[in-house]
């Protein structure tokens, strides 16, 4: 999957959420509690999740993996 492609190591909020196929509002609710870190960036603080802290999420919460994102994580 491209989302998660040697290229770019960093994911926007909403580019996580479509891997996640979850909700944006999911993604930032996680990142709010603590549950997935997130990189906060620019003057209006946008999120960013590094590819190592997503594999280390999916990992720690395999109930948010789908079998896309098994594919997904066994290239990179």
């Amino acid at each position: 999957m491209a989302y998660l492609n040697h290229r770019k190591s960093m994911l926007t909020a909403s580019e996580l959420a479509r891997f996640l196929n979850v909700h944006i509002n999911t993604v930032r609710r996680w990142s709010d509690r603590g549950i997935l870190k997130a990189y906060r960036i620019g003057p209006r603080g946008d999120r960013r999740f590094s590819k190592e802290d997503i594999i280390n999420f999916l990992n720690e919460h395999p109930e948010a993996r789908d079998e896309t994102q098994e594919e997904a994580l066994s290239r990179t």
